[in-house]
């Protein structure tokens, strides 16, 4: 459809300022336009290049995305200046101040709204004040979490029914109500600012985000069907919300024929070169190991991990947050580690092209954090995973992934924590790579993911799960906007 037709619906996102929410923006966006609406996302000076510059390399005919700005408050609230990012905010200090600015943001989404009036707005659930300020102007607000249904039930009937207050210790389990399977949590694996009544920045902004989720327009969640039946239809039956699944949000970009630079940053190795050394491995005996941009294990963490690696005897390659400086001694890896390891694993320091990497066929294991864009990427992939939670609502992903769908193993980590996470030592390591890389069970949990992949890929096709949802979700707006302007 041609930008600026009549039948053409005008999309507004405002994605959360940090790379786990930003990247599933631009894809979704992107899905739009490419559907014939006309996208336009919300952002801050920063980000808006990296907006442009990934849409630009992802471009296709037809594709209609435009970028508006808004000044981010930094230094108002005792940021410094340019801070614009939660990455940039990342330590005990800063994150408060960082949630207390998006509380500002208010005032200049109203004005946005006003100037340019979409037919929707979706916006990320920190942002709960964007509901009651897109109903001043009569326009749908949709929420958009960037996880999966499991998580979304499971996260809600913790908040309403607060099991957690049942137990009498950190580590005494509880199954959590109305949460189809019997799932036992710990309040160790549970978020600080949900079990703890102490009111903070951040504590105050998930309280508004799920107070204000029944009042919303409905939920758009980057999974799909086949993945979680019982918890999508839970949600919407069981729990009272109008969700559209239409996931995996990344794997548009094939649809379009064109491989998206998905990451914010670029790598610090060339990819074709991790490529090239994965193309001289064998099939499936290579294990990737990353924990997403926020994670940041202390350096006797670290060293673990590479000793763990070492002792399973494994290739990998192992993505770390470290530079490397000349002539200083890196106290996070053992003595002539790399040397040892050459032709081994391969560890890079930043960002790695991890859609590739996980695509390729030498790649047989992946450890992760569980961030949902992670699991997304190793379930579409085919590739089993250790999984090793640290914050946010990974250890909910962590149960999807070993408990419901059987496609991976827990590294045994038990407490949730904003940053770091608790330790693992070495030997549980070696023990975790090993059984999803070798064995009978490693092969069973290779053939469900390898299916589950396949599901994926059909969803998103014409005639999908996520096609027609998605489908759906665009006729209910245009219904709703053509008896608005006849009223």
């Amino acid at each position: 459809m041609e930008s600026g037709t009549l039948d053409e619906l005008r999309i507004f996102f405002f994605p959360f300022m940090a790379q786990g929410h930003i990247i599933p923006t631009i894809d979704m966006a992107m899905v739009f336009a490419s559907r014939g609406s006309k996208a336009t996302i919300i952002t801050t000076p920063f980000h808006a290049p990296l907006f442009s510059k990934t849409i630009q390399k992802t471009n296709f005919s037809g594709t209609h995305i435009n970028i508006l700005t808004f000044k981010f408050p930094s230094v108002e609230n005792g940021l410094p200046e340019g801070c614009e990012s939660l990455h940039m905010a990342n330590s005990p200090e800063l994150q408060p101040k960082f949630f207390k600015a998006i509380t500002t943001l208010g005032p200049q989404l109203d004005q946005l709204l006003e100037q340019h009036r979409p037919d929707c707005l979706v916006a990320d659930t920190f942002f709960p004040w964007a509901t009651d300020i897109a109903a001043r102007y009569e326009i749908p607000r949709l929420i958009f979490h960037g996880t999966c249904y499991f998580s979304l039930c499971a996260s809600l009937c913790v908040f309403r029914y607060k099991p957690y207050k049942s137990v009498f210790s950190e580590t005494e389990p509880f199954i959590i109500p109305n949460l189809p399977g019997e799932i036992k949590f710990t309040r160790n694996q549970l978020p600080d600012f949900v079990k703890n009544d102490e009111e903070t920045e951040f504590t105050e902004v998930y309280k508004a985000a799920k107070e204000v989720e029944s009042r919303s327009y409905g939920v758009l969640v980057n999974s799909f069907y086949e993945l979680e039946p019982v918890y999508a239809d839970h949600y919407s039956k069981g729990l009272g919300f109008k969700a559209w699944h239409i996931g995996p949000l990344f794997l548009y970009k094939k649809v379009f024929e064109e491989k998206a630079k998905r990451e914010m940053e670029e790598s610090s190795l060339d990819e074709h070169e991790c490529l090239k050394w994965l193309s001289s491995k064998k099939r499936n005996s290579v294990v990737y190991i990353c924990f997403g941009s926020l994670t940041d294990f202390i350096d006797a963490q670290l060293m673990e991990i590479a000793a763990g690696l070492e002792a399973s005897g494994k290739e990998f390659i192992w993505v770390v947050k470290k530079g490397k400086n000349e002539g200083v001694k890196e106290e996070w890896l053992p003595e002539g580690y790399e040397k040892r390891m050459e032709g081994k694993g391969l560890i890079v320091r930043g960002w790695a092209p991890q859609v590739q990497i996980l695509d390729h066929e030498a790649v047989g294991g992946f450890v992760t954090h569980c961030g949902w864009n992670s699991t997304m990427e190793g379930i579409c992939a085919g590739v089993p995973v250790v999984a090793w939670p640290v914050s946010a609502e990974q250890f909910y992903n962590e149960k999807l992934v070993t408990q419901i769908l059987g496609i991976g193993v827990c590294v045994g980590n038990q407490k949730w924590a904003r940053l770091v996470g608790d330790f693992v030592k070495r030997e549980t390591i070696a023990k975790a790579v090993n059984q999803i890389m070798e064995g009978e069970e490693a092969e069973k949990m290779r053939s469900k993911v390898k299916a589950l992949g396949d599901m994926a890929r059909r969803a998103i096709e014409e005639g999908g799960s996520s096609y027609l949802d998605f489908n759906a979700f665009i006729e209910e707006l245009k219904l709703r906007r053509m008896e608005r302007n006849s009223s």
